[in-house]
């Protein structure tokens, strides 16, 4: 009788290449891919690992979990585990199999039951995105920004990522994420904006355009970081916006995809009558405005910082908070409407909502 490595090597590995899995180009498997880190025991020591046995990709994108039980247990011995692990990546579709047995549930119809083979790549993307949306398609073919190899997404940022893109080519203008601090915003923002870019996505459908898109703050040190996050993209795709250099040149930069800047510096004037420096944009120039922790009033009624939202209204708006809703900040949630995406931290524990 074989043991679960074997059972694995032996059988599920045939049966995956069997149906596509690999072969396929579009296709990927990563094998014992760590979901969560466990949660923190004290004294430095954590939990056991939750370990997904398989992932399936499809177009880059994670689209069915398998868990892989011993020959001689009941592919039903890893039901619990195979829902656990989809909930958390996910994914519709999950899978459970000793070799021999294969079990799959639909985690959003609630329907499960055994079937004889595994779906091929193709047929478990048709069955997941029953719906077909050019714009979905379109940034599930760029990959991730992975920096040589040395970035791969925690499952948080993963999600994060893929449900504020389906947003988008949903056509929803306000999107906001709350994500608990040190669950890496920044470089959610920025493989956002990677994919945006590299789709051609824009709000004017020219599709040989590059979208324009503002990464506003309220300090300068969190728009110079995000600034310096961006580095992957080519140097004159990049434009920090600073008063100065709107005074020396005359004029607001215009010459750009990726913008950076903060509220204070839109809202400025070195005359009191003139116009804020916003305004020197056309109130469409902007197809996607990125606003960094926007729970400290860029969205309150009585903030000037929400002139500069409502005069870029044609503009896809997503917010980044990692405050829940309060009643304090009950005007951004109500501005953004509700979150695409929460997950916070409790009691040392990550947890997620879809």
């Amino acid at each position: 009788m074989r043991n679960e490595a074997d059972t694995r090597a032996d059988l599920i590995d045939p049966r995956l290449n069997q149906a596509g899995w690999g072969s396929d180009a579009l296709s990927k498997i990563t094998r014992e891919f760590a979901i969560t880190d466990g949660r923190l025991m004290g004294g430095g020591r954590r939990s056991k690992k939750d370990i997904a046995d398989y992932v399936l990709y499809y177009k880059n994108r994670i689209i069915g979990v398998v868990e892989a039980k011993s020959e001689e247990l009941s592919a039903r011995e890893g039901i619990a585990q195979a829902k656990r692990y989809a909930e958390r990546l996910q994914v519709r579709y999950t899978f459970s199999t000793n070799g021999h047995e294969l079990y799959q549930i639909d985690m959003q119809t609630g329907q499960e039951g055994p079937i004889s083979e595994f779906p091929s790549p193709k047929d478990l993307w048709d069955k997941t995105f029953v719906t077909p949306s050019d714009w979905s398609d379109r940034f599930s073919e760029i990959p991730f920004e992975d920096r040589s190899g040395t970035w791969k997404p925690r499952y948080c940022q993963n999600n994060a990522i893929q449900n504020t893109l389906d947003a988008i080519a949903s056509n929803k203008k306000r999107v906001l994420l709350t994500l608990a601090t040190g669950t890496g915003k920044t470089a959610i923002a920025f493989q956002i904006v990677w994919k945006l870019f590299h789709a051609k996505w824009n709000l004017s459908y020219k599709p040989e355009r590059r979208p324009r898109i503002l990464f506003l703050a309220d300090r300068n040190i969190l728009a110079n970081q995000a600034f310096n996050a961006f580095s992957a993209f080519d140097e004159d795709a990049l434009v920090r916006i600073k008063p100065h250099e709107i005074r020396k040149r005359g004029r607001v930069p215009t010459n750009g995809s990726v913008f950076f800047t903060i509220f204070q510096t839109f809202m400025r004037s070195e005359d009191e009558d003139a116009e804020p420096y916003f305004g020197d944009y056309p109130e469409d120039f902007f197809d996607c405005i990125i606003v960094d922790e926007c729970h400290r009033g860029g969205a309150k009624d009585e903030s000037q910082w929400r002139a500069i939202l409502e005069y870029f209204s044609p503009a896809v708006q997503i917010g980044l908070t990692a405050t829940p809703k309060r009643e304090h900040n009950a005007d951004t949630y109500k501005y953004f409407e509700e979150p695409v995406y929460v997950y916070y931290q409790l009691d040392n524990f990550y947890q997620n909502h879809r």
